[in-house]
């Protein structure tokens, strides 16, 4: 058991890409939790899907031995964090376990939106921050000038910020002492009762579920008997480790470590993260606040391109289920798809990367409709119903208003590049709240609707910035808005896979895209087809998909006009009845090219 005064727990929080995943590498290899031919690139970043797209998905762990000036030994326990909106909810659990952070910040870059965001998290936290330069190896880098940047920004005194290069190993060691010196240890009694906070729950095909904790009061030895207290349930403690940053059984922790269990958990979903884990029948008084649940913000239906795979699509998410909390679903019917499961996510990057785990790891052919938010419909009997889902929406008749969520998006942006965003913002439905200055670079506050924000908000600013400008958001609660549902109809027959919720003020210009790019997409049939976009029962947009013609006239050489009108007619006769009777069949690579379509009008 380690002393509480040599323990130091602390997260690394940055921007995207500022490099927190390669500074968590450099501190391994210092403290010698690998050795050098078992280091690789980004050793915490485990999913393939996090090594090729360079970014971090899923919090990581390590405990590390290090040796200070002074001589003593310290244990430092180390959190990497995401640096992505979308997974914020990692971000602040992980703060909540640890007593500083180290601010990482790119000298060549400079404070962007998601560094504000997350050490606005860290001050709420009560924690000690040290900055970080890192990157100073770069020729663009301007140390100085981001030093003064975090003091005008941010608010805290940079004048102690310690430089490093993450890539070459420079000012590892000044930062770990740094770091021993700046951070106050955590506090805690080894004889109170056992009072610890569940960090993390992830499911290991060998061992079962395995629990991630940080110890507040008490000690968590193995084969001891504890109870979950949120969740009610009892288990006994198979093993007990920490992560160095392989797994290592320990005999027991305490005060102010963090480390994990397996007790024969079946499922994650018998965790619940936040939950306050005390000693069978020696229950601490009070647990621990916990952790909000995390809120899906993002809708939409995956459906399987082969109607076969809709068991094994169900099989292959509870599997995905038992590593992403975040990620839930439900049955649903469409006319157009078949069978298939409503999802909620936290972002567009988080449904990217389920769907890419679901190809890449259970090989399926899947259908992505149009994503949505939840809306909130106020019926005239005072009765308020949440939707998910367009295609359920009740008869307008029956609605008094509509109401849809607002987010409070800060965005970093150079000045040059000031007028295109402001102009997209506005374009988006936006409400400026504030525009400040940071040296050369403006920060604008912005109120928008979240539904113009999931489709393409984040890519449309990149390339109007040329990749400068910086993104963050966070809910804003909801307000009424003027929306209608958009639906499609294909020769009369609504198809409401493409159904979705829109704008009015929008309503005619994406009807009539959908129209036009359906006609391309759709196979021409033997009758003509109308493509139609409506609002209720006024239709807004029309497209019609000519017929193939057969020349019915082939066989007649000269003779009487009569014979060819003859034919001519009986044609004209079949085609009207096939247009009655006629099943028009979408093919699914025209659902995914519509719904790619996004907001391209």
């Amino acid at each position: 058991m380690t002393e509480l005064a040599q323990i130091r727990n602390f997260s690394i929080i940055a921007h995207i890409d500022h490099g927190k995943s390669t500074l968590a590498d450099r501190m391994i290899q210092h403290c010698d939790g690998l050795s050098d031919r078992e280091m690789t690139a980004q050793v915490l970043d485990s999913m393939d899907i996090e090594r090729e797209r360079g970014i971090t998905i899923k919090a990581q762990t390590v405990r590390l031995k290090y040796t200070a000036h002074d001589g003593k030994i310290y244990i430092l326990n180390l959190m990497d964090t995401p640096g992505h909106v979308d997974f914020a909810y990692e971000v602040s659990r992980c703060l909540y376990a640890c007593e500083g952070s180290l601010l990482v910040v790119d000298a060549s870059q400079g404070v962007e939106a998601q560094t504000l965001a997350n050490v606005y998290q860290a001050i709420d936290n009560d924690h000690e921050i040290v900055p970080v330069l890192n990157k100073i190896d770069l020729p663009a880098a301007e140390p100085e000038q981001v030093r003064s940047q975090i003091e005008d920004v941010i608010g805290i005194d940079a004048s102690h910020a310690i430089k490093v290069s993450a890539k070459t190993g420079e000012g590892i060691d000044d930062l770990l002492n740094s770091l021993v010196e700046t951070l106050p240890a955590p506090k805690g009694d080894i004889n109170a009762p056992l009072k610890a906070l569940l960090v993390d729950s992830w499911y290991d095909s060998y061992l079962g579920v395995m629990v991630l904790i940080r110890v507040i009061d008490g000690r968590v030895r193995k084969g001891m008997k504890i109870k979950m207290m949120a969740a009610g349930s009892d288990y006994i403690l198979d093993r007990v480790g920490v992560f160095t940053p392989k797994q290592l059984l320990i005999d027991e922790l305490g005060p102010g470590e963090i480390g994990f269990f397996t007790a024969s958990i079946k499922e994650v979903s018998q965790t619940h993260v936040g939950d306050t884990i005390t000693e069978y029948k020696r229950e601490t008084a009070h647990a621990l606040p916990g952790f909000k649940p995390v809120q899906a913000v993002v809708f939409c239906g995956l459906f399987p391109a082969d109607a076969a795979d809709f068991e094994n699509l169900r099989d292959s998410m509870n599997k995905l289920r038992l590593n992403d909390a975040s990620f839930s679903f439900e049955t649903e019917t469409s006319t157009a798809l078949g069978y298939g499961f409503r999802c909620g996510f936290l972002g567009m990057l988080h449904l990217e990367i389920i769907q890419e785990r679901l190809t890449r790891e259970f090989d399926l052919d899947i259908i992505t409709t149009s994503p949505s938010v939840i809306y909130r419909i106020h019926l005239n009997k005072g009765e308020v119903k949440e939707l998910h889902n367009p295609a359920d929406m009740p008869d307008p008749t029956y609605i008094n208003h509509i109401e849809e969520p607002w987010i409070l998006a800060t965005i970093l942006v150079p000045d040059d590049h000031l007028g295109s965003v402001l102009k997209l913002c506005q374009q988006k439905r936006g409400e400026q709240v504030e525009l400040t200055y940071a040296g050369s670079r403006a920060m604008l506050t912005y109120r928008l609707p979240l539904n113009e924000v999931v489709y393409d908000f984040h890519d449309k600013l990149k390339s109007i910035s040329r990749g400068y400008a910086s993104f963050d958001y966070q809910m804003d609660g909801y307000r009424d808005g003027d929306l209608v549902k958009l639906s499609i109809m294909v020769n009369g027959e609504p198809v409401d896979a493409l159904g979705m919720m829109v704008h009015r003020s929008q309503a005619d210009a994406r009807g009539r895209a959908l129209c036009a790019r359906l006609k391309d997409l759709i196979p021409r049939q033997l009758f003509k087809i109308p493509i139609q976009a409506a609002i209720g029962g006024k239709i807004i947009a029309r497209e019609t998909l000519s017929a193939m013609r057969k020349d019915v006239t082939a066989k007649c050489y000269g003779g009487d006009i009569s014979r060819k009108r003859k034919l001519l007619d009986k044609q004209k006769k079949g085609k009207k009845k096939m247009r009655l009777y006629g099943n028009v069949e979408i093919p699914h690579s025209a659902f995914i090219a519509a719904l790619k379509m996004g907001d391209d009008t």
